[in-house]
């Protein structure tokens, strides 16, 4: 009963941060959706998006809407950020040591695709500019038999907006899932480089919804 209540409680708590967030998205940053048909309530998907701000997370949340709940893949060193983010991270994550992903991060990340309908990753890891995106997403969407969601977020202004007063007009556009398969290349190449090359046609698509 304590299990269910609890399940409830996050469920709800969920909804409220998502309709709240999408009213002042739309009033702040101008938020306009795309493409929210292309996700079908009866499958599962590997969700990936460019990472260039903080504003990524509320924007992806609301673009998709509190029907579409979901669970973010995190890195270890958000749960030193403010503690109010902390208790939500812990709710609706699951925290890895980016810097040394071990054996237990992998079972934790493959554990969460597997029970979760909606598994976010930032397959650059970091908001910072020019890092190559790693092969996370393209590996745990393959392992667990899942399309994967791509979602371009499309600023005209600054982003992340410069405050107080200068906030940009954003566009999240939701494209067709991809399937893995439609991401290999050729086949006699090292595992280590068909990831990485998989990856970077990922992030062309991700950039072309």
């Amino acid at each position: 009963m304590a299990r269910r209540l609890g399940i409830a409680f996050k469920n709800g708590l969920y909804t409220v941060f998502v309709v709240l967030a999408g009213v002042a998205l739309r009033i702040l940053f101008r938020l306009r959706v795309e493409g929210r048909s292309n996700v079908s309530r009866s499958e599962g998907y590997i969700v990936v998006a460019r990472h260039r701000s903080y504003w990524d997370i509320p924007m992806v949340t609301a673009a998709l809407g509190a029907t579409n709940r979901v669970h973010f893949i995190a890195r270890k060193g958000l749960m030193k950020s403010n503690p109010l983010v902390q208790p939500l991270i812990r709710a609706y994550s699951t925290v890895i040591d980016r810097e040394h992903f071990g054996l237990a991060d992998f079972r934790q990340v493959l554990d969460a695709v597997g029970r979760k309908r909606l598994v976010f990753i930032f397959p650059e890891g970091t908001t910072r500019h020019r890092v190559d995106a790693k092969g996370g997403a393209v590996y745990f969407a393959s392992a667990a038999g899942k399309r994967i969601l791509p979602i371009n977020i499309r600023a005209v202004g600054p982003y992340p907006p410069k405050y107080p007063f200068q906030f940009p007009r954003v566009t999240v556009s939701i494209g067709a899932p991809i399937a893995v398969a439609d991401l290999e290349g050729e086949a006699d190449v090292r595992r280590s480089e068909k990831l990485r090359d998989m990856s970077e046609r990922l992030m062309k698509k991700v950039d072309s919804v």
